[in-house]
């Protein structure tokens, strides 16, 4: 009996735990979750009640990262995991941390600035393209983040700058990120993303 993975299509978290276990070819069904009337049997299996949430035969796995690290022990043939660079595995590590934490902060509060007035859309956007600067630079230098090829790190911020894009698509579109617009456009279009995006 395959492992199943309750998701959320628009999460960004549940985007990057599906792509990295289609990625992976692991067998896994994919449970599509209404946030409005979540199944009861993932409650039982995880009472904190958000997604995604992978029930394997042995454990459960909570966080998006952890079924993405878990997916990639499965099978790995691309190396997202940069298994021979020390100091990219440390890279990927460090970007994501910030994406989840500042980034993610940043990014909550420019889609929902209205919820938080102590600054204006256009303030927490700067905010964010702290960020956007950063993943710019490293893709001035190469097609994706961190190597040559796509990356854990890729793969779990994709879905986060797709976010960030899609507030204000107008502004995204002709930034002053060139590098990051191609990235994200390739992204976007990958068969990795819309398969991933599919709906079940």
């Amino acid at each position: 009996m395959p492992a199943l993975l309750y998701s959320f299509r628009r999460c960004p978290y549940a985007m990057r735990a599906r792509m990295a276990v289609a990625y992976s070819g692991a067998q896994v069904e994919t449970v599509e979750v209404s946030l409005k009337a979540k199944p009861p049997e993932m409650l039982e299996c995880s009472p904190k009640g958000t997604v995604p949430v992978l029930v394997l035969d042995d454990r459960v796995l909570e966080q998006s990262l952890d079924i993405m690290h878990w997916a990639l022990e499965q099978h790995d043939p691309d190396d997202w995991s940069l298994t021979a660079d020390p100091d990219g595995q440390r890279q990927i590590t460090e970007l994501i941390a910030e994406n989840d934490s500042t980034f993610k902060t940043d990014l909550d509060r420019y889609k929902y600035a209205v919820r938080y007035p102590e600054f204006t859309q256009q303030q927490y956007r700067a905010r964010g393209e702290v960020f956007l600067r950063k993943l710019e630079a490293l893709l001035s230098e190469r097609e994706c983040l961190l190597a040559d090829h796509l990356t854990l790190a890729d793969t779990a911020l994709a879905p986060f700058v797709r976010q960030f894009c899609f507030v204000d698509p107008g502004w995204f579109w002709q930034s002053p990120y060139p590098k990051l617009r191609g990235w994200l456009k390739r992204f976007l279009e990958s068969t990795l993303f819309m398969n991933a995006m599919a709906k079940h």
